[in-house]
């Protein structure tokens, strides 16, 4: 679970600024400001922000598969 909630966490930081790496290479391949690369993505970081309080707070949202699987 730890491990579920540490990568969908670090998701939301590659593309939020300022160390948003992916926000980077968005701009440099689409040869749009890195301002409006960012304002596009805002929504995107909001509902992945919200996903990861609900899995960290509801842990058999995330664990229903593995426990599926036997694990």
């Amino acid at each position: 679970h730890f491990g579920i909630v540490m990568v969908c966490s670090l998701s939301i930081g590659f593309s939020t600024p300022p160390l948003g790496e992916n926000l980077f290479v968005a701009s440099g391949i689409s040869d749009t400001p890195l301002e409006e690369v960012t304002a596009k993505a805002m929504p995107f970081a909001l509902v992945s922000t919200l996903a990861v309080i609900v899995i960290a707070y509801v842990p058999q949202i995330a664990l229903t598969l593995p426990s599926l699987l036997g694990y």
